[in-house]
């Protein structure tokens, strides 16, 4: 079982030898990177290069690992047992089975996505390293062992909010997007835009990354909003010529608000095109 690259996503050589480094050890694949540097998606395109089913675990600050074994719904038995009902009897109508419950009983190797992992408690990682590693848990309310049919394939994505333990660590394989040189954006444009104008993609890209160089940005625009300006600037038929200038810092982007997501940022370019303006 190997992911060799799909059409509908650019991935690198070190990439794809990082997910298959994974499925060989038989090791959950952690990621980092960037907002917006495709990770999530990376296991949504693995899953169906490979044809395995993808089961989705999206973290919250609320989160708790418990939540991606099973749940037990105590307040549901005990409604049933106020009204009398005849299912209150087996406690095992009222677990309510997690994601990694699903994948471990299904009938075939499943792709799991744990999104997010540092939005969680810092122990969130500690709770699952018996399940992960070993691939089993025991539920306590039935008195029952559930041990993974199959090993599924783990991604696990991190935006750096928090240290994930060292101990969790160990039992990862790591791999850190870099964010994409022009030449593999051009790549990824080619993806989702066919048959766009070279020249409109090559002052975009100009614009684009010039926009991320310029320093005390407090959010960089990532890949996702690229793209969904160069939707804009086609919906809108900006042409090339509109985001061409002798000093790219001398003028603010059109439709700009795809690109930069705050005030601060929005304030921040445009001192730096007044004052460029008033040195001429």
């Amino acid at each position: 079982m190997r992911f060799e690259g799909s059409t509908d996503y650019v991935a690198t050589p070190d990439l794809m030898l990082a997910v298959n480094a994974a499925i060989t050890l038989q090791r959950p694949l952690l990621l980092k990177g960037e907002p917006g540097t495709g990770k999530t998606m990376l296991a949504e395109t693995v899953a169906a290069a490979l044809g395995l089913p993808l089961l989705q675990w999206h973290v919250k600050s609320t989160t708790k690992a418990q939540q991606g074994l099973y749940e037990y719904d105590a307040v549901s038995r005990l409604r049933d047992s106020q009204l009398g009902e005849d299912r209150v009897r087996d406690i095992a109508n009222y677990i309510v089975k997690g994601v990694l419950w699903q994948a471990f009983e299904a009938d075939a190797p499943t792709v799991i996505l744990i999104d997010e992992i540092d939005k969680a408690d810092i122990e969130f990682p500690n709770d699952l390293l018996r399940e992960l590693d070993r691939m089993e848990f025991y539920v306590y309310e039935t008195r029952e062992l559930i041990k993974a049919r199959h090993r599924p394939i783990v991604f696990i994505t991190s935006n750096n909010e928090k240290e994930l333990p060292d101990a969790f660590l160990r039992r990862c394989f790591f791999h850190y997007i870099k964010f994409p040189d022009k030449e593999t954006m051009q790549s990824i444009i080619d993806v989702h835009f066919p048959g766009l104008k070279k020249t409109l993609i090559r002052e975009a890209l100009e614009v684009f990354f010039d926009l991320r160089d310029v320093p005390g940005l407090k959010k960089k625009p990532s890949t996702s909003e690229l793209l969904d300006w160069l939707k804009l600037l086609v919906a809108e038929d900006i042409p090339p010529e509109a985001l061409r200038a002798k000093d790219q810092k001398a003028a603010i982007p059109p439709l700009h608000g795809a690109l930069l997501k705050n005030e601060q940022d929005v304030a921040l370019f445009e001192r730096l095109i007044f004052m460029n303006q008033r040195n001429r």
